[in-house]
């Protein structure tokens, strides 16, 4: 899966930067009031490859959830694109979804009844690009599971299923790709393939990609690592030694 092939572009939207201005979240426990984010300033530009690094409960996936309009924030804004998503209705927000963020989940969220191929081109058509089989094709291609298209999620690993969500996602060609743990099921070998398609993505489309992960190897290969504490962001700049490394040093 060599970074040089021809990225799978982008739908015909473009969206400037992400922005998010004194985002807080914070939810009602019984009678605890706990906090996931906290006052959360960030810009992230299009084409940039970003890693948000955290251990378990630091507000990793609330932030992915916030940028993605999965969730609203308590206080702040957050701006996609021009677009304020804190100020949308219901309705508003699916189609926001729908035509700007293609998502990887880490529970995978695939229909059990679709074969992988047709998994992945439901998230085609469901983005807009109805009809264009291709991409499918393409996307589970570049994920290694040219010869398992027709084979049900029952019958697929955990690891190919993680595969067959990141498939969707990329095919979409939303200009904004968010990824919660993508490599976390996944062996290192088919782990790196998958973080060379995704910086792929960044590079080649334009396209605006933020990975969550706990692990910091990961982060080597980013172009920029947000680093988040107890719903802080506790660093923001380069990966250490000042800028991505190779994808051949990478090791876990």
């Amino acid at each position: 899966m060599a970074a040089t092939r021809d990225a799978i572009q982008p739908s015909g939207t473009t969206l400037e930067a992400i922005e998010l201005a004194g985002v807080a979240r914070r939810y009602q426990v019984g009678d605890t009031r706990v906090t996931a984010l906290e006052e959360v300033n960030l810009r992230v530009e299009t084409g940039e490859f970003t890693v948000i690094l955290g251990p378990s409960g630091s507000g990793k996936t609330t932030l992915l959830n916030m940028i993605g309009a999965l969730d609203t924030p308590t206080e702040g804004r957050v701006v996609v694109g021009g677009h304020d998503i804190t100020r949308m209705a219901r309705k508003q927000l699916f189609r926001f979804r729908r035509e700007h963020v293609g998502f990887i989940f880490q529970t995978f969220n695939l229909f059990p009844a679709l074969t992988a191929l047709e998994n992945v081109q439901f998230g085609v058509d469901v983005a807009g690009r109805r009809g264009e089989r291709d991409r499918a094709l393409d996307a589970l291609e570049r994920v290694g599971l040219a010869e398992r298209l027709e084979h049900f999620p029952h019958e697929l690993s955990g690891g190919e299923q993680q595969r067959v969500a990141i498939a969707r996602a990329v095919a979409t060609g939303s200009p904004v790709l968010l990824a919660d743990e993508p490599t976390g099921e996944l062996d290192f070998r088919t782990g790196v393939q998958i973080l060379e398609l995704l910086h792929e993505q960044s590079h080649d489309s334009g396209r605006c990609v933020l990975l969550v992960t706990h692990n910091r190897e990961i982060s080597r290969v980013a172009h920029r690592v947000i680093e988040l504490s107890s719903g802080r962001v506790v660093a923001d700049g380069p990966p250490p030694g000042g800028g991505p490394a190779d994808f051949s040093e990478l090791h876990w």
